[in-house]
């Protein structure tokens, strides 16, 4: 089915790529120090990949204020350790030989992003990358989805296209904009607590 699609939208992180575990478990107790609150390894884990969905609801559940976490978690995350930690899903090189136009929309931040993407080699796969922030919305708001899709020329001209990601917000983001959802879960059903549904839904890109 890959050769089906007029052009390509991805997810970076859980989707491409994923960082070592003690990275992820350093940040999130140098942000519990910041914040007088310890998290566990199961909340940093519902946290870093967004497991219940809006990672600022969950937060509000557990009585945390959003602004003043994202403030800490930003000042405790060091992009060239992060980039240094994070690794490419092997079944993710696909991505590589696609002839057609690809693009990246992510909720990872720039300062972040730029370097995993010089890190694990794959910043040329991309012909139009958004870095999504509150003035361009985020997934599975389809405004970040649909200015990709305008910067790759590929917006309301009858092209059909497809999002893979991770999330349920990479799959509404996609069905928001029009386009097919690839699913690819990382992690497993049961670690996720649910079944996320979308136009393919694979443990693999392999699959496809």
């Amino acid at each position: 089915m890959v050769s089906e699609y007029d052009f390509w939208l991805l997810d970076l992180d859980g989707t491409l790529v994923d960082v070592d575990w003690s990275y992820t478990r350093d940040v999130f107790d140098r942000v519990g120090d910041d914040l007088g609150r310890e998290f566990s390894d199961r909340e940093a884990e519902i946290l870093w990949n967004g497991l219940t969905g809006s990672r600022d609801h969950q937060l509000r559940e557990w009585g945390i204020e959003p602004a003043q976490f994202w403030d800490a978690f930003h000042a405790n995350e060091d992009p060239a350790v992060r980039a240094e930690q994070t690794y490419l899903h092997p079944d993710a090189e696909f991505v590589a030989d696609l002839e057609e136009p690809v693009g990246l929309v992510t909720h990872c931040q720039e300062f972040l992003a730029e370097p995993v993407l010089e890190h694990v080699g794959i910043r040329d796969w991309f012909d139009a990358r958004l870095c999504c922030t509150e003035e361009t919305g985020w997934k599975p708001d389809p405004e970040p989805v649909e200015q990709v899709m305008a910067d790759l020329g590929v917006a309301g001209n009858g092209a059909q296209g497809v999002l893979a990601g991770d999330g349920a917000c990479d799959v509404g983001a996609a069905w928001n904009a029009g386009l097919d959802a690839i699913h690819v879960e990382r992690l497993g059903h049961d670690r996720r607590g649910r079944c996320v549904l979308g136009d393919y839904r694979v443990q693999s890109f392999n699959e496809l």
